[in-house]
């Protein structure tokens, strides 16, 4: 019998329907999200404050940052989600980490100069 990996993740046979699920999800373009959203791309363009012809160059661009593909797929009404697969084990759904980061440092950020009144602070000067 083989061995299960020890890295605390389940056997992708445990988690087969799962990633049947995933393996048989409909593969859609951008533009096609976007019109089944029934958006046009200066809808989208005035959502994400940028110009028609940025949605446009993004519609047909095969490589981009996972923030400016999140920002598009939430515009369009969806949430994204990364999901990584690795031999012999299920799917794994990674976390947007940085994300996170950078809301708990900011809101630390405001809350020290809020208490010191450093420059920037509408409530002290």
């Amino acid at each position: 019998m083989a061995k299960k990996p020890d890295n605390g993740l389940p056997a992708r046979a445990a988690d087969s329907q799962t990633f049947f699920a995933m393996d048989s999800a409909p593969r859609l373009s951008l533009k096609d999200l976007r019109k089944g959203a029934r958006q046009t791309q200066e809808n989208l363009a005035a959502a994400l404050a940028v110009g028609q012809d940025t949605i446009s160059r993004l519609e047909k661009r095969s490589d981009m940052l996972l923030s400016t593909l999140r920002h598009y797929v939430e515009s369009v009404g969806g949430q994204l989600t990364l999901v990584a697969t690795f031999p012999g084990q299920a799917p794994v759904v990674i976390e947007p980490v940085g994300e996170k980061k950078k809301k708990a440092r900011k809101g630390g950020r405001d809350r020290a100069m809020a208490q010191h009144g450093k420059p920037g602070n509408p409530d002290k000067t």
